[in-house]
């Protein structure tokens, strides 16, 4: 595979997001600049969020396409972005916006992956010290483990 996963051009420190779909496009507008999805699929991203949340816990949000926008992904990959101030998302208060894309199941693997790094409240503390885009990539080197 030529392309990570997560890279650190895929990442953002960002002080605020005035609401949780701008959040959701700035994690999709990620993933359309990294070439791994068509520009329709930050769309589909938004329609999944308005039939359910995408929040996990521990600051965390996972916004993805709807299974109808498969074929807006061309390759696998992660956006992510963390930001200063909490973002409302629903009645929650989220960080972390990672957005995913994955090529048939694969974004399964990489759902469970963040899923493991994010129970670990001292693994999330250390995403929220980190003070680079290249300090978080290795703390989430899993992510591109093949």
């Amino acid at each position: 595979m030529t392309d990570q996963i997560l890279s650190p051009r895929d990442v953002r420190l960002e002080r605020a997001a005035a609401s949780r779909e701008e959040a959701i496009r700035a994690a999709g507008q990620i993933l359309v600049d990294a070439g791994a999805v068509r520009p329709e699929y930050i769309d589909s991203m938004l329609a999944r969020e308005s039939s359910v949340s995408t929040y996990m816990g521990n600051w965390l949000a996972i916004p993805h396409g709807t299974n109808e926008a498969k074929d807006s992904i061309l390759r696998s990959a992660l956006s992510f972005v963390r930001y200063d101030a909490p973002i409302d998302w629903g009645g929650d208060e989220a960080r972390f916006v990672v957005g995913i894309a994955g090529i048939g199941d694969e974004h399964l693997e990489i759902l469970s992956k963040i899923a493991i790094i994010f129970s670990d409240e001292d693994e999330v503390q250390k995403l929220l010290d980190a003070g680079s885009s290249d300090e978080l990539v290795a703390l989430l080197s899993e992510v591109n483990d093949a």
